[in-house]
């Protein structure tokens, strides 16, 4: 029974871009499960606790993009080693520094945005409103957790651009 008001053929495409963004993620959420019991140092209090929020919201989002590929009627890939051959996130030392883990987390968001928009062009092409609308509220909450992070790694002395206060 087609539950939908989509044919197969065009939500096929849709389907394999978000078991690649679950791939991702899953990979992307063990980085930050990673950083939250490597970090050490005098940041550590502010990014164990910021790591911890990130890998709830990571863990969250897994779900809720199998459950969409599911609700697709295709099958959410679920096996880890599936993950670390097609993800475009890799996996990461746990020796790094709270700035290194900053920057390589805000490096893997730029991968996740990419292919997040490349999930919103095809669910234009199939018609696909649940998924963009899903996607959509996954592009500003990482665009928003970008911003931050990029904040704390920027030096206090250090400005926004001033044109438009400016005029």
């Amino acid at each position: 029974m087609n539950y939908l008001n989509m044919q197969n053929e065009s939500i096929l495409p849709v389907a394999k871009e978000l078991n690649q963004l679950l791939a991702d993620y899953h990979i992307y959420y063990q980085k930050l499960r990673n950083f939250h019991w490597n970090i050490v140092g005098k940041n550590f209090f502010e990014l164990h606790g910021k790591f911890e929020e990130m890998y709830g919201d990571a863990r969250t989002k897994i779900d809720e993009i199998a459950e969409r590929i599911l609700t697709l009627q295709y099958h959410p890939i679920s096996r880890y080693s599936r993950y670390l051959k097609i993800s475009n996130i890799s996996e990461e030392s746990p020796f790094q520094t709270d700035s290194d883990m900053i920057d390589i987390l805000l490096t893997d968001h730029k991968i996740l945005l990419v292919q997040m928009t490349c999930i919103i062009k095809k669910a234009e092409q199939a018609e696909d409103e649940g998924t963009i609308d899903l996607i959509g509220g996954y592009i500003a909450s990482l665009e928003k957790t970008s911003w931050m992070l990029n904040a704390w790694s920027k030096k206090t002395v250090e400005q926004l651009k001033e044109d438009i206060v400016l005029s």
